[in-house]
């Protein structure tokens, strides 16, 4: 069996673990696998660029960070956008069977599996793997990538609450999530953070100055804010994307985070800094529950392939790991549930959401 493997999408702790989980698998368990890595994600397999893979280029990377194969973004609106008489859809299509593969497995996050999805109506085998260091791929309980990202982010809530407290500042930590706030909500409750705020809940301003200025009556001169980059404050929420930048613009502020602390500031009096970890949650050598977690996905990514089940997105459920159709996930969003248990236990132990 001749099987092609990418990694597409921004890349996340973990990748590596699996595509060395999936090959040792693959090697022991499927009679004459020959694996093709395809370099920077779709765009390889769009241009043709791929090599021959040997059971030693998989030795030693199952701590490393990155992906040995390369990644890349391609956006999923332009794949059936016809140019030069031809759409990356349908060269990708032809340099699968140029390669002459009997599978494509593919590793990345909520694009990349909508891109699977067209590949599979074309009539291509693909197995596909979540990641994302979002957690926000529908239809399974995490994705690997995940919990490395909150070790990292939770980390800087550690180091930030020693200066927060040294200086009496209040200090919002702004964590990746454009669109849910999985990695926010559990670096938050993880690093004791005072308030969280995530996109699925629009947060009131005047709740979070209030937070601030109890925790300052009560003796405590600092407060630790944990913020999705996607967060919206209340006034927002009917915006779309445009009317939000617009509106963001003509007061100066670029993201949420630096308009709340500049009214936090000026509300209360009390100093505010704004720490972005940015990248480094997505760097660096995945934890140790990820490569267990990696290591179970990619095995069971090549018994898909062993036996034929194409078509399909591996999955986790609680400790059985299992599998999705992937035109029932693709396009799909897991949004931080508003019964969420993690929640609920948030405010029972004082944590505010920046709601009334």
């Amino acid at each position: 069996m001749r099987i092609g493997i990418l990694t597409s999408g921004g890349d996340c702790p973990a990748l590596n673990a699996v595509i060395r989980g999936f090959a040792k698998y693959a090697y022991k368990n499927i009679r004459g696998a020959e694996i093709y890595g395809i370099a920077d994600g779709y765009g390889g397999l769009i241009a043709g660029e791929y090599k021959k893979m040997h059971p030693e280029d998989f030795s030693g990377i199952l701590n490393v960070g990155g992906t040995i194969l390369g990644t890349s973004r391609q956006p999923f609106k332009k794949m059936t956008v016809e140019e030069n008489n031809s759409t990356k859809v349908e060269k990708m299509k032809a340099n699968y069977k140029k390669m002459g593969l009997d599978a494509l497995v593919t590793l990345g996050g909520a694009g990349t599996h909508k891109s699977a999805a067209l590949l599979c109506e074309e009539g291509l085998n693909v197995v596909g793997l979540p990641k994302t260091i979002d957690n926000d791929i529908f239809g399974t309980d995490v994705t690997f990538g995940f919990y490395s990202a909150v070790d990292v982010a939770t980390e800087c809530i550690d180091r930030v609450h020693t200066t927060a407290a040294s200086h009496g500042r209040t200090m919002l930590v702004e964590i990746m999530g454009n669109k849910v706030g999985w990695l926010t909500l559990y670096a938050g409750i993880a690093g004791g953070a005072d308030i969280i705020l995530l996109p699925e809940i629009p947060f009131d301003t005047d709740v979070v100055c209030k937070k601030v200025l109890q925790r300052a009556e009560a003796g405590k001169a600092f407060s630790i804010i944990a913020i999705a980059e996607g967060a919206i404050e209340k006034s927002e929420a009917g915006l779309k994307k445009k009317e939000r930048a617009q509106k963001r613009s003509e007061t100066g502020d670029v993201t949420a985070t630096n308009r709340l602390a500049r009214e936090i500031n000026a509300r209360t009096g009390v100093e505010t800094r704004v720490v972005i970890p940015g990248h480094i949650q997505r760097g660096g050598s995945p934890s140790a529950l990820d490569r267990a977690i990696s290591t179970q996905v990619g095995a069971y990514a090549g018994y898909l392939c062993k036996e034929g089940l194409f078509g399909t997105t591996v999955a986790i459920h609680g400790e059985k790991i299992t599998h999705n159709k992937i035109a029932d996930i693709a396009g799909k969003t897991k949004w931080v549930p508003l019964d969420h248990p993690m929640l609920e236990i948030g405010r029972s132990v004082g944590i505010s959401f920046g709601e009334k």
